[in-house]
């Protein structure tokens, strides 16, 4: 429907019945604009505009749902990205109601990472409604009880798996602008589900700083863990052998071959890799470091190379004692830096935090719009998993 027919039916309201037939007609085309601004702020470039080309994803379409609404049924035309990673806020996958709790919306806009003066504009150009970035600031911080809630919440018992790694942002402190870490632990639970235990801000990663982290979790409940997947940050060895002592510890694979092939000319980076596939894909821990020690001679040149897997192998070496179930699951940190991909997606138009709690807001309200799909989804092969490490592990699996 036109601008000129929508004033001309205007013109002709003459009851209530008339009145919500007028607002039915109006709710479908704002929705539809909204979708349209929420699908161009996903993508970062406008229809048709040049600066898409080559950018990776871009529109693909559009997909029929009918949506109810408090005037009636409504008919949208959903856009398609080509990656599929489109989710739009203000009709998420799933749902067929749409609500009129703006504060909701704005909330949601922000946590999906739109900066407060795109909400500002959204909800003007889209909701004709007047926002100022301060206020949309205000109406975030109703979060913050929620966020001290779930920082304090009670855990399970056992962790059969947990991730411990670290994403780092630019914050101002004492008007300064410093590296900061959000330090995140990723649990997987003996249901075998994922479950964020906790962010935390800090400057420095040490010993102490680790094992002050770890006690918040043993005094929230968690007695027990089976296995910390780490990337080798420093401290967490020992942080975690102090406060759980019966854990074993894996180094992340992947992280180490990382730091090797920092030493490698890049024309021989193929074959070194390749070489190192025989050390981490070998059946047991003694052919593994065969595999190693077969390696050294052959790359007698790059030894250094090799140095940081000799030291660490203790720790490097965990995943060999179990079938290809477990070892899938942790021999790398890759659960975690899933997590980080994600969370970056969403704080990457904020150059610089205002400070911790600013930043602290936003990876919350990004870690709940993450997680809401980990409780439908457990990890592969957990029940072959779990029966492995219920025998690793006597008397220690505990269901909540």
């Amino acid at each position: 429907m036109t601008t000129e027919e929508l004033i001309e039916k205007q013109k002709n309201l003459h009851s209530i019945d008339d009145v919500n037939d007028f607002i039915k007609d109006l709710v479908g085309p704002t929705i539809q604009k909204i979708l349209e601004g929420e699908m161009t702020q996903h993508l970062g470039y406008d229809k048709h505009n040049n600066t898409g080309d080559n950018s990776g994803n871009s529109r693909n379409g559009y997909s029929k749902k009918t949506i109810k609404t408090k005037h009636g049924e409504v008919e949208l035309d959903v856009p398609r990205d080509r990656e599929g990673a489109f989710e739009p806020i203000i009709v998420p996958k799933g749902e067929r109601r749409v609500t009129n709790d703006i504060e909701d919306k704005i909330i949601e806009l922000y946590a999906a990472g739109t900066t407060t003066h795109d909400i500002e504009y959204l909800m003007n150009d889209l909701y004709g409604i007047s926002v100022s970035a301060s206020m949309v600031s205000m109406i975030t911080d109703k979060v913050e009880p929620l966020v001290r809630d779930w920082r304090e919440r009670p855990l399970s018992a056992t962790y059969p798996i947990v991730y411990l790694d670290g994403i780092h942002f630019k914050v101002r402190t004492d008007g300064k602008v410093i590296n900061k870490c959000g330090y995140t632990v990723l649990g997987v639970n003996c249901d075998g589900t994922k479950e964020l235990l906790g962010i935390w801000i800090g400057e420095h990663e040490s010993s102490k700083w680790w094992m002050g982290t770890l006690n918040e979790l043993k005094n929230r409940g968690v007695e027990d863990i089976f296995i910390a997947c780490v990337d080798g940050l420093k401290g967490f060895t020992e942080a975690i052998t102090a406060i759980f002592p019966n854990t074993q510890i894996q180094r992340c694979i992947v992280h180490q071959v990382r730091a090797s092939m920092k030493f490698i000319p890049h024309k021989l980076k193929d074959k070194f890799c390749t070489d190192l596939k025989e050390i981490y894909n070998a059946p047991n821990e003694e052919a593994g470091y065969h595999a190693l020690q077969e390696m050294k001679p052959r790359w007698e040149k790059y030894a250094y190379a090799l140095e940081g897997w000799e030291r660490n192998w203790s720790e490097l070496s965990t995943f060999f004692v179990y079938s290809e179930p477990v070892r899938k699951l942790i021999y790398t940190t890759n659960g975690v830096e899933s997590l980080h991909r994600q969370l970056r997606k969403i704080t990457k138009t904020t150059s610089v935090f205002p400070h911790d709690d600013a930043l602290m807001k936003l990876l919350w309200l990004g870690q709940r719009r993450i997680s809401k799909g980990w409780q439908a989804n457990k990890m592969p092969q957990w029940s072959e998993a779990i029966s492995q490490l219920s025998v690793m592990f006597p008397g220690r699996l505990k269901l909540d």
